[in-house]
């Protein structure tokens, strides 16, 4: 499989995608997010995360930082290559929550000659104002490619340093990680991928891979199927879903929450994004939801293997 970098890449990988039109539930108190996920480092990381991609993609995000925090988000997820660290960073100080209450991860996506992952690294330590990172990815193995190992090894280095806390990987597929560990002292912790539904069935052998090493699976694009193939096999799956929960909680639920509840359900933290106060207040509502039965995440699982819709990375099924 050819590890070329594809022309349009940056774009096929972090292109803006609409929100779904789904309804808005009644707002929640602020309050600290608790689910938190394993990893195989020792640290935990936070089931929710608020991103800086997608709708907040080269745009300043330090309004929507500060909101996301205020209202009870820990973990936010920021990269070099969505040009917005300084005001994820501003949305930070601007919150006034300690930095220790915080999770705050960013990646890499290329190293032009001459130039080394610490070099990165610092770039992006002065644009965030913080000393550390708690999650540094490299984002893809496409633009990284010839270096990879080398990269992983610098990463190790930072992580001994202690200005990242865990290391892992972004857009990796099973070659690329069993490239990497021929070499790698750590275990990436996590990688994040496109997963959703309708990428189930396709992600089965990486997810499998994922769980004999130790890999917390980390989902971007959860939302997928409400945007990007409205009308599929899962919405009719959803709406069941939802109408079980809503009488069971006297809340109401959306369809985008029953999709955070089937990730939550595999232990996969779920990062979201959005321009909008009250989605970012749905998001959070997730959390006291009921967990997803058995036999829904299994209707969900077969719903979505019916067709197969991946957004972003196409390359990922080469």
């Amino acid at each position: 499989m050819s590890r070329r970098p594809m022309n349009g890449y940056k774009e096929a990988c972090v292109k803006p995608v609409s929100e779904p039109a789904t309804p808005v539930p009644a707002a929640q108190p602020p309050r600290m997010s608790p689910l938190t996920i394993p990893l195989n480092d020792g640290n935990r990381i936070p089931w929710l995360g608020f991103g800086t991609g997608t709708a907040l993609l080269r745009k300043d995000a330090t309004e929507a930082i500060r909101n996301a925090i205020a209202h009870g988000v820990v973990h936010l997820d920021g990269a070099q290559l969505y040009e917005n660290e300084d005001s994820l960073g501003a949305g930070i100080a601007a919150s006034g929550k300690p930095r220790s209450e915080l999770f705050v991860t960013t990646k890499v996506l290329e190293l032009p000659e001459g130039v080394t992952v610490r070099d990165k690294l610092m770039e992006s330590l002065k644009k965030l104002g913080t000393d550390y990172v708690d999650l540094f990815l490299l984002h893809s193995p496409v633009h990284l490619a010839g270096k990879v190992r080398s990269a992983w090894k610098e990463l190790e280095e930072l992580q001994k340093e202690g200005l990242v806390r865990s290391i892992g990987v972004s857009n990796f597929r099973v070659e690329d990680l069993e490239d990497l560990l021929e070499v790698a002292t750590v275990v990436p912790a996590v990688n994040q991928i496109e997963y959703h539904p309708y990428v189930f069935k396709a992600s089965q052998p990486l997810l499998e891979f994922h769980k004999k090493h130790n890999i917390v699976t980390t989902s971007y694009g959860g939302m997928a199927p409400l945007v990007h193939h409205k009308g599929g096999p899962v919405d009719p799956v959803l709406a069941s879903v939802r109408e079980r929960l809503e009488k069971e909680t006297g809340r109401e639920v959306t369809a985008g929450q029953v999709l955070g509840l089937w990730l939550r359900a595999q232990g996969i933290p779920q990062i979201t994004t959005s321009s909008k106060l009250e989605r970012v207040k749905e998001y959070l509502a997730t959390e006291t939801l009921p967990d997803l039965t058995p036999e829904e995440v299994h209707a969900i699982n077969e719903a979505g293997s019916q067709v197969h819709v991946r957004v972003l990375c196409k390359w990922m099924d080469e």
